[in-house]
Formats: C-alpha cells, sequence, structure tokens
C-alpha cells in the first residue's frame, strides 16, 4: 500500500451552514459526526454561494469564472460564462492522475452544458481526469428516476434500474464499491475519490422510514428552532457570544401566525431525511476504507456547495379538471402523476411530489446568518467543512477558526499527496492556481491567504482579515467587521471609508483578473441576443 494518502472529497448540495448534528442542527448524522469528533472542523470555510461555481472552483483551484462556470450552464459567448468547463484548467483528478493517482467519482457533475448522450464529451469526468464515473451529469433531478443518469461515458435507460433505485443511495453504493475494487484490484497506487451528492437538494424526496424518525422534531418552528440553533452552536464556540441572531427573514410569518404548519412540519422532516439518507450512506464508505485497512491514511474532506436555498417552487396552475400544481411527468414504477410545486395540498416526500422547503426553513438552516444561496453574505456562502486524517495530524475533535475558501482543496490535495500543478495540459499552458493547502490550518497555523473574493448574478463580496466587503445586487456595498459582529448586522460602510474604498478597489482588480463580467451588462447581453 502506498505511504501517499487517499483522498475523499465529499460536496453535497444545498444543505445550510448549521443543519449537522455536529454544527448545531436537529439531524441525525452520527457519521459525520464521528468524523468529526476524530477529525477537525472549520467554523469559516467558504463556498461560492451556487452549485455549478462552487463545483468548478472546488474541482480547479480556480475561481469560476476562470473556469468558464461563472454563472451556470447557459452559453453567453464570453470568456468566463460559457457553462463549460475549459481547457484552461485542471481538475484535482488531472493533476493527481499524472502523479500516479486512480480517480473515481460518483454522484453529481454539472459543470458541462453538453449534457446529451450524443454530443459532445470534452468536458465530462471521463475526459477531465477521472477513470470511472458513476452520476447524474446535470443538476437537479428526482431521486427514483434522474434524468441524465450515467456511467462512465453511456447515459443509463431508466426503466432498467432496480425497483428500490434511490440516487442518494446509488452515488453512497456507488463510492463504496470502488473503494472495495481498489483494495482487490489497486495494487500500491493511491486514489482521489470525489463523491458529489445531490441531497438534500430539491425536490423533496425521502424514504418514509427516514421521515418518521423526525415525526415532531419540528413542530416547534423555525423562530425557536433558530434560537435552540444559536444556543447550541455557541456552546460548542462554533459561534461568539456577540454575533447577534439576524432576524426572522421580513418575508415570513412568525411561526405562531404561519398557515400550514402541518405541511411546513413535513417540509422540514423530508429535508432532513434527505441529509440522513446521505449520512448513512457516508457511513457506508467509511465502512469500505476499514475493511479494507485503507480509512488511517485516507484524508476525508466534507463540505456544502452553497447555503440553504429558499427557493420556493411554484404556484398553483388551473388544469382541466381541477385546480392543482401542473403534472409534468410520471413516476417509473406505476405511471403515477407527479406535481411540481410547493403545494400545501399535498404532503412532500413521495416521487409524485416536486416540492422545496423555502424561505423560512433555509433560514433555520442558515443559522444564525443572513441571506441564502445565490447571495454572497455568510448566508450564502458558509460551509461546514470537516477534514479527517488519522495518520495526517492528531488533531481529534477540535475547531479551526482560520478562514479557507474552495480554491484552497486543490493545493490541499496536492500538497497532502506530494503532487504538483501543472504548468501546461494536453499541451495548452493553464492558469496557475489561485487556492492556498489548508495542511497548515489542520496543524492550527495559518495558511498565509491574504484576501477572498467572490461573485455571482451580481452579487459581490471581499474579505480581507476581519473585515468584509458585500453587496446584495443591485444595493451598494456595505462593510462589516467579521470578527465582532459575523453576522452582518452593523454597516460601518460610513464609518470606515476609506477601508471600504481599498477593499473595494482589491474586488475591482480581482474581478478584471478573473474574467467577471458586470452583471447587469451581462443581463443586457443576454436580452440583446434573444
Amino acid at each position: 500500500m502506498s505511504d501517499r494518502p487517499n483522498i475523499v472529497l465529499i460536496l453535497n448540495d444545498d444543505m445550510g451552514y448549521s443543519d449537522l448534528g455536529c454544527y448545531g442542527g436537529e439531524v441525525a448524522t452520527p457519521t459525520l459526526d464521528r468524523l468529526a469528533s476524530n477529525g477537525i472542523r472549520f467554523t469559516q470555510f467558504y463556498n461560492t454561494a451556487r452549485c455549478c461555481p462552487s463545483r468548478a472552483s472546488l474541482l480547479t483551484g480556480l475561481h469560476p469564472h476562470q473556469t468558464g462556470v461563472g454563472h451556470m450552464m447557459g452559453d453567453d459567448g464570453i470568456d468566463g460564462y460559457r457553462g463549460d468547463l475549459n481547457d484552461r484548467c485542471a481538475t484535482i483528478a488531472e493533476a493527481l492522475g499524472e502523479h500516479g493517482y486512480r480517480n473515481y467519482m460518483s454522484g453529481k457533475w454539472h459543470i458541462s452544458r453538453h449534457i446529451s448522450p450524443d454530443g459532445p464529451k470534452h468536458s465530462w469526468p471521463l475526459q477531465r481526469g477521472f477513470d470511472r464515473y458513476f452520476g447524474i451529469i446535470t443538476g437537479a433531478a428526482n431521486y427514483w428516476s434522474p434524468r441524465t443518469l450515467t456511467r462512465g461515458n453511456t447515459q443509463l435507460e431508466l426503466n432498467d434500474l432496480p425497483d428500490d433505485f434511490f440516487l442518494t443511495d446509488a452515488i453512497s453504493d456507488e463510492a463504496a464499491g470502488y473503494v472495495r475494487d481498489h483494495a482487490a484490484d489497486g495494487g500500491d497506487d493511491p486514489f482521489f475519490m470525489y463523491v458529489a451528492y445531490t441531497a438534500p437538494h430539491w425536490p423533496l424526496h425521502a424514504h418514509e422510514e427516514d421521515i418518521a424518525r423526525y415525526e415532531g422534531r419540528f413542530a416547534d418552528g423555525w423562530d425557536i428552532l433558530r434560537d435552540d440553533r444559536l444556543a447550541r452552536m455557541r456552546r460548542m464556540d462554533i459561534l461568539k457570544e456577540e454575533w447577534a441572531l439576524t432576524p426572522r427573514d421580513a418575508s415570513q410569518l412568525p411561526w405562531t401566525e404561519a398557515e400550514r404548519r402541518a405541511w411546513n412540519q413535513r417540509r422540514m422532516e423530508a429535508y432532513a431525511a434527505q441529509i440522513d439518507r446521505m449520512d448513512q450512506g457516508i457511513g457506508r464508505i467509511v465502512e469500505a476504507l476499514e475493511a479494507s485497512g485503507q480509512l488511517e491514511n485516507t484524508l476525508i474532506m466534507f463540505l456544502a456547495d452553497n447555503g440553504g436555498c429558499a427557493e420556493e417552487l411554484g404556484g398553483r396552475a388551473r388544469t382541466r379538471d381541477r385546480d392543482s400544481h401542473i403534472a409534468t411527468a410520471r413516476t417509473r414504477q406505476d405511471g403515477k402523476l407527479v406535481y411540481h410545486g410547493n403545494d400545501p395540498s399535498i404532503m412532500p416526500g413521495p416521487e409524485t411530489t416536486y416540492q422545496s422547503y423555502g424561505v423560512p426553513w433555509a433560514n433555520v438552516s442558515n443559522t444564525p446568518f443572513r441571506l441564502y444561496k445565490h447571495w454572497t453574505h455568510e448566508g450564502g456562502i458558509a460551509t461546514p467543512f470537516i477534514a479527517h486524517w488519522p495518520s495526517g495530524f492528531e488533531s481529534r475533535g477540535e475547531l479551526r477558526h482560520q478562514p479557507g475558501q474552495l480554491t484552497d482543496v486543490m493545493a490541499t490535495c496536492l500538497e497532502a499527496s506530494g503532487a504538483s500543478y501543472p504548468e501546461t495540459l494536453g499541451g495548452r499552458e493553464i492558469l496557475p492556481l489561485e487556492g492556498r493547502s489548508l495542511l497548515p490550518i489542520f496543524h492550527n497555523n495559518d495558511n498565509g491567504k491574504e484576501a477572498f473574493y467572490w461573485e455571482h448574478e451580481g452579487n459581490r463580496a471581499v474579505r480581507q482579515g476581519n473585515w468584509k466587503l458585500v453587496n446584495r445586487h443591485p444595493g451598494g456595498w456595505e462593510l462589516y467587521d467579521i470578527e465582532a459582529d459575523r453576522t452582518e448586522m452593523r454597516d460601518l460602510s460610513s464609518d470606515r471609508p476609506e477601508i471600504a474604498r481599498e477593499l473595494g478597489m482589491l474586488w475591482d482588480a480581482w474581478a478584471r483578473r478573473c474574467n467577471v463580467y458586470p452583471w447587469a451588462d451581462l443581463q443586457e447581453l443576454r436580452r440583446s441576443r434573444r
């Protein structure tokens, strides 16, 4: 067996900062809690506020616009916004593959605009360094019947799937299978494995037995539960006492005045069940590592791609025979209609539903922060980050308050493996690495990163030291002292204009260098091309 570590990178989808048990949440996550108690947790790790830009940045060590995935999967015809992983970046798999690693992926890809099984595949997993792949090429999916389910480069027929197929389980079991197969025939080569869950991204699809475990758990409602989480997070030292809880979202009523409370409880129960199911599957991956004697020298990293998602799906639509949501598909097994949208007369969970948990529960998921997925305030970009590596660091159950960002993961994999970042790929020059290794932080030192930058849909931010400059598009810049006020309650831009100007200049220089296009101009460009 190689002295170089295996590396397992686990990403989940649309989960808030405080949902996991080891971050103060109500969801039972014994596997992730165990990894945290035998490893370390970051309290100030950041993603990019949206799924595909986060995936592009995570896998390449670059900012998303540098990879061609500055927004989503549409092609706007300009650098930074082609909706396709470009040829000026290298993935972790490509870099480690040159260093003798075998590379496996199970789960959601979502960094290619080419999704047809008969179309181009230059930006698919096997073409970007992975030796084996199973998962979906697109983003959200029906968990029982996921469109674009693919093995290698071949799209699978949904009718050929087993009756008990469920995407979260399949992602887990495929990854555990990779571990066992590698132990059997991998020789002395180490492996890198990327496990990208769709859970708990909508639709709220979950098994009844998983949902039942949370019956009544959220009956106290979003106001009390946010207070409870805040108290637990303070006791855990994840939050400082002086960081105030942000107000309930202005669009939401107090729980005591809310309508459809049974339905709202069920939404959160189904969401919790999705995370629970994922944790069960991560447990099977860890068991496979243990059984094959590989856990001790495997670096496992876990994080989320953005903050909790406040998207409310659809609205009522008049059909010919009844007032309900639009039925857009049928289930795979019995042909029943699937109704899209958050209709309170339909309880989420089964395949016949396609719902989300919406604003109030996203507010809970992101406790104690402001805003959600899409935005660059802390609620959109703060993620749990767990690192577990028994032979790599001695710390057990400790917190790390030093900040880190997605671009740092590639650098961490390189340093841990002893690999070098390539200057060229396929004969082409690639962009220099933007991240700094997290290994110094694993050992409770600083990694010397000067500043952190964000842009998504015109929402912008830069953080340097304790200062963060941020705006919610199309509003103006706000300035916060993150050390004193991480929940961004006291805008100091008028009190410290010189700091706001300096940080604004840093952001402008970064945006010019990294192909960030003004959001209003991009919208106008899109309108002109219609």
